[in-house]
């Protein structure tokens, strides 16, 4: 232990009450901080929904307003299909659907017996 000689100056029975008192304070102190300087910890423990009146990112959109993205092509390649679909802006994406891979372990008509 680098600090061994510590307790050659300060007594454990002060040295150990002290260090754990000056933990709790600290501890204390940096919660007091939380609560004082965030809306969502009052909130939080009070029961209210998360996010209150800032809950912006999480918007409920509505479906029906929104214009639909419609598939242009669909061309198979080897690990699946390429699929280019064509956005209501007019840009394209592109994306690959990958059919279900089967272990060659796993026997689907043999069924799993365990004793």
């Amino acid at each position: 232990m680098n600090n061994a000689k510590m307790w050659l100056v300060v007594s454990p029975t002060v040295g150990v009450p002290l260090f754990l008192g000056a933990v709790a304070v600290g501890s204390f102190s940096v919660h007091m901080q939380v609560v004082k300087n965030t809306t969502w910890v009052a909130d939080f423990l009070q029961g209210s929904a998360s996010g209150g009146e800032e809950m912006a990112s999480a918007t409920i959109l509505d479906e029906t307003s929104m214009d639909a993205a419609t598939v242009s092509y669909v061309m198979p390649t080897g690990d699946g299909l390429e699929v280019t679909v064509i956005l209501p802006d007019g840009t394209s994406a592109k994306g690959i659907l990958t059919m279900p891979e089967t272990m060659a372990s796993v026997d689907v008509h043999t069924p799993l017996i365990v004793q």
